[in-house]
């Protein structure tokens, strides 16, 4: 085991991979601490692979995973906390934009925390990221109550049991201090500072808004209710029959009272309660399926190969 691994998801980096290595060796070895970098390539199509290699080849500190093609950044952060052997392990974007110097900072908080989140407080990104950004953080803060300003930072430290207790998929790595706070452990967070892009393509945009009522509701039940499902399905279930029968009732009042014909009405009734029983359904089964992966099925994914381990 060593004192820190840095673990740090790539996906088409290959001009930020030489210099990022650069920056992080001058602030690590000034630390005097054991270490390992672990890069954890998602399907790179560019020069990532080779530069990774060429890094690996001067030093064994340098150490790669090469995932067959692109599973997502869940999937490469999971088996990077899988391979490293960090007691303090830290993860930060490959594209330069997250500051080496600021290891020591997470350094230091670790100590009273089990995880410490990178706030980006003058975040330089274009628009069409920063604005995703703040909705997301912002429904992210009402579902999950816990007051971090920016969750999807990729840039944070975890103590070595913290980590490892993730199960990630699809888009959970953008939870991951909702769910370790579920899990008991103490999340904390610094303000970091942020740079500017300089090579390569963001993967992030408006495109990923059309998926947040879907983490909202997922990260809400994952937080809330994955321990005691009838808890949530009940609530809902209990609520619709309230109304359902408050219907039945109404229409029965329209036939004895007002002398209404009763088929005229309990049509209506039928239809409205078939459609919310559907979108009951459809969403409980999307719900229901979301725990079952969570719980059972964490390795989605193929592993090309790994060097240095």
């Amino acid at each position: 085991m060593v004192d820190l691994s840095i673990v740090i998801p790539v996906y088409n980096e290959e001009k930020n991979i030489p210099i990022l290595y650069n920056k992080l060796n001058e602030v690590i070895q000034s630390l005097k601490l054991s270490y390992e970098i672990v890069f954890a390539d998602d399907g790179s199509k560019d020069n990532t692979i080779r530069n990774i290699e060429a890094l690996q080849d001067k030093d064994n500190k340098v150490k790669l995973i090469q995932f067959r093609k692109n599973f997502g950044k869940s999937y490469a952060l999971y088996e990077g906390f899988k391979n490293a052997t960090g007691k303090i392990i830290i993860t930060m974007d490959g594209d330069l934009q997250d500051d080496p110097n600021e290891i020591p900072r997470f350094l230091e908080a670790i100590k009273n925390y089990d995880v410490v989140v990178g706030w980006k407080f003058r975040r330089k990104d274009p628009l069409t990221k920063t604005i995703p950004s703040k909705i997301a953080n912002y429904t992210n803060r009402k579902a999950t109550k816990l007051s971090i300003h920016d969750m999807n930072c990729g840039f944070k430290a975890y103590k070595s049991e913290a980590a490892k207790s993730l199960k990630l998929y699809g888009d959970m790595h953008r939870y991951i201090p909702a769910l370790l706070a579920e899990k008991g452990f103490k999340v904390g967070e610094i303000k970091i500072t942020h740079h500017k892009r300089k090579y390569g393509k963001s993967k992030y945009g408006f495109g990923r808004l059309s998926r947040g009522l879907f983490d909202f509701m997922t990260i809400r039940f994952l937080t809330n209710y994955s321990n005691r499902p009838l808890h949530f399905f009940g609530g809902i279930g209990i609520a619709l029959g309230t109304i359902g029968f408050l219907m039945e009732l109404y229409a029965l009042y329209l036939k004895v009272f007002l002398g209404e014909l009763f088929l005229t009405h309990i049509s209506l009734i039928i239809f409205g309660f078939i459609l919310i029983l559907m979108g009951l359904q459809l969403i409980s089964i999307g719900l229901l399926g979301e725990m079952i992966v969570k719980n059972n099925n964490v390795t989605n994914y193929e592993v090309k190969r790994k060097i240095g381990f």
